[in-house]
């Protein structure tokens, strides 16, 4: 039986309510049965200070997920080699689960530069897009703009950035709202962006 499942990548360092702001109004209200919160593992010839441990961001995205039936955490770039590019983990899902069909979900931010991803053409024409509103100067490509398989929903435009969320942190500011409760106990146990 086909599954239609949206991936929807990131860091999540930390993930926020935004995240699952979009995550959730995707399962909701589009024909994807069920979203993965795909964790972006850290690029080992990156050094990036800031970005927490892979197994610590997961942790985050799984109390995140608590409780959304349709929203599943994912290690799977975690085995993959690296640096990794978004048309290998489509390969190898694909290849992992011949019956789903997977998904890409994107902001319209990254839409506007995806005709430059490596094998961007054998992405689209292999998988579906699900496109978000974001706020993003730029023009997506005259090719993608009205693609047969590229959707846009109307989700929540939603600005806020983890960036903003780890200088504030720092700052010793209460961003509590901008975060699930189990994620900001985790952030506070563990002492994490201070």
């Amino acid at each position: 039986m086909n599954r239609k499942i949206g991936l929807f990548f990131g860091t999540f360092n930390p993930i926020h309510t935004g995240h699952l702001i979009i995550a959730n109004h995707m399962a909701e209200f589009s024909d994807l049965e069920e979203i993965w919160l795909v964790v972006t593992p850290h690029n080992p010839h990156k050094n990036k200070s800031s970005l927490l441990e892979n197994h610590h961001r997961l942790e985050m995205v799984y109390k995140a997920c608590e409780g959304y039936d349709k929203l599943k955490p994912s290690n799977i770039e975690f085995d993959l080699p690296q640096p990794n590019y978004t048309v290998n983990t489509l390969a190898h899902l694909q290849e992992k689960f011949p019956t789903n069909e997977f998904c890409l979900i994107m902001g319209e931010d990254n839409l506007k530069s995806f005709h430059k991803w490596k094998n961007s053409e054998v992405i689209v024409e292999n998988h579906e897009i699900y496109v978000y509103p974001r706020i993003a100067p730029g023009e997506v490509a005259a090719k993608y703009q009205e693609h047969v398989k590229i959707t846009r929903v109307a989700a929540p435009i939603v600005e806020i950035s983890s960036t903003f969320i780890r200088q504030a942190i720092k700052e010793s500011k209460n961003v509590r709202p901008l975060l699930d409760k189990k994620v900001w106990e985790y952030i506070d146990l563990m002492n994490f962006y201070k």
